[in-house]
C-alpha cells in the first residue's frame, strides 16, 4: 500500500517536479519583473524570466505526455494504476509549479532575502502549492480522482527530502551556488 501510494504521489507530480530544473537549464533571459523595485527591492529578481518560464512548462507539459505514452508498461510493471494527464492537467502542474516558484521569490524579496537565499519550508513546497492550486484550478474532476489525502500527504513527506537531495548534488557538481 505504501509503495503504491510513494510511486503514484511521484508519477503524478513529475510534471511539477522538473520545470524548475529545466528553467535553470534554459539559462537567462528578460527577467518577468523588467528590474523593477518595490520598496527598494526587486519585485523578483534576475532569476525569474520569461524564457526560464516558458522553457520549464513546456517540459513538465511533454514529461507529462510522455509518461502519458508509458503509463500502460510502467503501470503494469508496478502493479499500480498510475493517472494519465489530461493536457489542461499537465499544463496546470507544470505552469502552477512555475507560479508557485515565482510567488516564492516574491515573498523572499518582500522579507529582504536576496536571490538564492534560504527559506526553509517555502522553498521546499513552493512549488508544489502553485501545481496543486492550478492543476485544482484547470481541472477539479481530475485533481480530485488523483490527487487524494494519502497521496497528498506522501508528496508533503516526499517533495522536502528530494528537494534537500537533488539540490545537494547539484551543488557538488557544480551545477548550483548553494545547496538549497
Amino acid at each position: 500500500m505504501i509503495g503504491s501510494l510513494v510511486a503514484t504521489a511521484f508519477w503524478a507530480m513529475l510534471p511539477a517536479y522538473v520545470p524548475n530544473n529545466a528553467a535553470v537549464l534554459a539559462g537567462g533571459g528578460r527577467p518577468i519583473d523588467g528590474g523593477r523595485t518595490w520598496g527598494g527591492r526587486r519585485v523578483l529578481g534576475d532569476g525569474k524570466t520569461w524564457r526560464g518560464t516558458a522553457v520549464g512548462t513546456l517540459i513538465g507539459v511533454l514529461l507529462a505526455l510522455g509518461l502519458n505514452a508509458i503509463n500502460g508498461p510502467v503501470s503494469a510493471t508496478l502493479g499500480v494504476s498510475l493517472p494519465t494527464f489530461p493536457i489542461q492537467a499537465a499544463v496546470g502542474l507544470a505552469l502552477g509549479a512555475m507560479l508557485g516558484d515565482i510567488g516564492a521569490s516574491f515573498i523572499k524579496r518582500r522579507s529582504g532575502r536576496e536571490r538564492g537565499a534560504a527559506f526553509p519550508g517555502l522553498d521546499q513546497l513552493d512549488f508544489v502549492v502553485g501545481a496543486l492550486l492550478v492543476a485544482f484550478l484547470v481541472d477539479a474532476d481530475w485533481f480530485l480522482s488523483t490527487f487524494t489525502l494519502g497521496i497528498i500527504v506522501v508528496i508533503l513527506v516526499i517533495t522536502p527530502l528530494l528537494h534537500v537531495s537533488t539540490n545537494i548534488i547539484a551543488f557538488k557538481i557544480g551545477a548550483k551556488e548553494e545547496p538549497w
